[in-house]
């Protein structure tokens, strides 16, 4: 992959199709990890490590394992067990080396390995006919479009929470459905963006 189409893959993923405000998978964490920022952090760098790896895995059994031996269609089994044993790989490191970090996502870290987002980019890596490298760009990249989204709706949402003027009937979750559909709105801008003519 050249520099050009990297650059236009990168744009892509995070912005154009961001994976939560375009896509619309991985909702799960996003809504519910994003109450603190710096948990909401923890979760887009856990899911960004986890969606490259994933991506570098998948294709990889896809590659020398499933279209070899002829089953295809064993495709989302076999990704749903390489992301689960990723998952399991991150909440071990996370639990011994950073427990803070596990303990404020809590539930929501065993979650990531049900999260559609990390799923869906494996999947959409071979359904799109991705080589290893571009998996790994898009996977990469795709991470940093949910970091970015989840990071944005936490800095909003802590705003609102010390917002005295916000009316007292949309606290709590219509507050949040509120400001992750404007965010929404705004990643819709990108859509029409063309990157190299």
């Amino acid at each position: 992959m050249n520099l050009t189409g990297f650059i236009s893959l990168s744009l892509g993923a995070i912005l154009i199709e961001n994976v939560i405000f375009s896509q619309f998978l991985g909702i799960c964490p996003f809504m519910g990890v994003s109450k603190k920022m710096d948990s909401a952090v923890g979760m887009g760098i856990a899911v960004t490590f986890v969606l490259v790896l994933s991506s570098i895995v998948c294709w990889v059994v896809n590659r020398f394992l499933l279209v070899p031996l002829n089953i295809e269609y064993m495709q989302t089994v076999a990704f749903i067990l390489v992301i689960a044993s990723l998952v399991q790989f991150v909440e071990l490191f996370l639990q011994k080396n950073i427990p803070s970090l596990y303990q404020s996502l809590g539930i929501y870290l065993p979650l990531i390995t049900t999260n559609c987002a990390v799923l869906g980019i494996a999947i959409a890596n071979i359904d799109r006919g991705y080589g290893l490298g571009s998996s790994i760009a898009y996977g990469l990249t795709s991470g940093i479009g949910f970091l970015l989204a989840i990071v944005l709706f936490a800095s909003v949402r802590e705003q609102m929470e010390v917002s005295s003027d916000f009316p007292k009937p949309f606290k709590g979750f219509p507050e949040a459905m509120l400001a992750g559909g404007l965010l929404a709105l705004a990643f819709m801008g990108f859509s029409g963006l063309s990157v190299f003519g």
